[in-house]
């Protein structure tokens, strides 16, 4: 009869257990289809990114309860997604194109950095955070405008840097806390709201005498701010 010594038996089973660990531990959401019933970090990080955009998760506790669930088929219906509560490559890849990185097949980066969306965030807060809702998506709007547009730079950090570019960068204002409207309004630019019709510049005719500004062309004025071409 086969004998096997209890420290072999020991050494196997702490390797399977760390092999476990290690495997959950570095779970990601996209890894596995997700749906009511999952548990683990990859839930986590979907009800995380779920309440960045808004969205009522319950308690952000790696549980896909009913709450969650819901969430989950709000966002889809919401984005033209298949409705049906199951968070798969579709409906990740949605979610991190709103919230954060993703990369395709191809291992082509796409979508936005937390920090990137941040810092929108920022500057929208300090250039129009006492406007319109519908004007802080339009200034929201105009950053990623440029960044689409061959005549800019074609980052968000790289736009909102851009020297002259914007005054809250040179008189610190983008480095506080954004205002709860400002978080919005940026994912509702991230999702395709434009207010400003393509827009790549805005000014407030009341503060501004700059004439290259002025000789833009007019596309549409909400609240304080007149956006232009």
């Amino acid at each position: 009869m086969l004998k096997i010594r209890p420290l072999l038996i020991f050494t196997v089973l702490l390797t399977v257990l760390t092999l476990c660990t290690s495997s959950v531990s570095e779970a990601a959401l996209g890894d596995r289809l997700l749906a009511r019933g999952s548990r683990g970090p990859e839930v986590t990080e979907l009800q995380k990114r779920l309440n960045m955009l808004g969205y009522v998760v319950g308690p952000i506790d790696g549980i896909f309860g009913r709450q969650t669930e819901s969430a989950v088929r709000l966002f889809q219906k919401e984005h033209g997604l298949a409705v049906d509560g199951i968070v798969g490559p579709q409906t990740v890849r949605e979610l991190k194109r709103l919230t954060g990185q993703s990369v395709t097949a191809g291992g082509t980066t796409v979508g936005y950095k937390n920090s990137d969306i941040n810092l929108l965030a920022r500057l929208v807060s300090a250039e129009a955070k006492g406007e319109p809702y519908r004007g802080q998506i339009a200034v929201a709007a105009v950053v990623l405008n440029r960044v689409k547009s061959p005549q800019f730079p074609n980052t968000i950090p790289d736009v909102i840097y851009q020297p002259g570019a914007f005054s809250p960068v040179a008189n610190g204002e983008i480095w506080k806390e954004p205002v709860s409207s400002a978080i919005s309004a940026v994912h509702e630019a991230l999702n395709g709201t434009d207010p400003s019709y393509g827009a790549v510049f805005f000014f407030n005719p009341a503060k501004t005498t700059n004439a290259y500004i002025w000789s833009r062309p007019q596309i549409v004025k909400i609240g304080n701010h007149i956006f232009c071409r």
